[in-house]
């Protein structure tokens, strides 16, 4: 019998921010038309209750998700639910459309009251180091602890990060303040970085994951509980809800750079759907080069 699949909703854009009317569309047909981003050509996802295992929600504001009980309508439904709740610190330059860190922390405690602590993982994604002419270098790690503490109270226990890839689109971007530029620090201070995260999580009993760093990975003193990342996590998806998935790595993410996602599939479209938080370093951002 064929394996059901996890739906990916969505890497491409925001969707519980923005699409849930478009989603529970495509849900009630349980089908969506997919456009391959690269090709162009559209292909379906059947997205029945047997077609598919667990619903993966991607985003930065689970707001209208929860004030519209999607959710619940979901699982009456039968369908699991995981949740990637990217969680950054506050910063007005680099994500300019993201509500305040108090009001998406008050969103991730509500995720962990109405669906268990177990579905939420913590994606503090990307780590940024840039400079301004009003406050030299500077950084977004200025909220991880506070978000660390909260995320640990309402019983979050997986946190996943990576260090902004400057792709030559966001480095075409308007600077969003006088004397912006991107910093990319050395090996030795990454590895800093992480080990002063790790063991922070690792007091608070939270796992610790390193998205597409190997190289920070391997540079990690030996000893240091940091794993691989998945944001697609199958393993732990069946560990969760039972049943079975196809444990293969992803053959569309970057696997030479160390994805650890298994296979799924992706329903947003970078232009059917585009997100609307405009942030700084984000590839999805539909404002490339302006």
């Amino acid at each position: 019998m064929k394996n059901p699949i996890v739906l990916s909703a969505s890497r491409r854009t925001d969707i519980p921010a923005f699409y849930m009317d478009w989603f529970m569309e495509g849900i009630g047909r349980q089908s969506f038309a997919v456009k391959n981003p690269y090709n162009q050509v559209i292909y379906p996802v059947a997205t029945g209750p047997a077609d598919v295992h667990t619903i993966v929600f991607w985003s930065k504001d689970f707001s209208r998700f929860l004030d519209n009980g999607y959710g619940q309508r979901l699982q009456k439904l039968g369908y699991h639910l995981f949740f990637n709740f990217t969680l950054n610190s506050g910063s007005p330059l680099l994500e300019p459309g993201i509500v305040p860190v108090a009001d998406r922390l008050e969103q991730a405690a509500e995720l962990c009251r109405r669906f268990g602590a177990q579905t939420v993982q913590w994606r503090f994604d990307p780590v940024c180091f840039f400079r301004t002419a009003a406050n030299g270098a500077d950084s977004n790690l200025h909220d991880f602890e506070t978000i660390a503490r909260a995320m640990a109270g309402f019983g979050v226990r997986r946190c996943v990060i990576s260090f902004v890839d400057l792709y030559a689109k966001v480095s075409r971007r308007k600077a969003p303040a006088d004397g912006f530029a991107w910093i990319d620090p050395p090996l030795e201070k990454k590895v800093r970085v992480v080990v002063r995260m790790q063991r922070l999580l690792e007091s608070l009993g939270m796992s610790f994951y390193l998205c597409c760093e190997p190289e920070v990975l391997e540079a990690l003193p030996p000893g240091t509980r940091v794993l691989p990342g998945a944001c697609i996590p199958n393993v732990f998806l069946v560990e969760l809800f039972g049943g079975r998935l196809s444990f293969q790595k992803d053959a569309g993410q970057r696997r030479a750079r160390g994805c650890g996602c298994m296979t799924s599939r992706d329903i947003g479209g970078y232009a059917d759907q585009p997100c609307f938080h405009n942030c700084l370093y984000c590839y999805a951002n539909p404002s490339a080069g302006k």
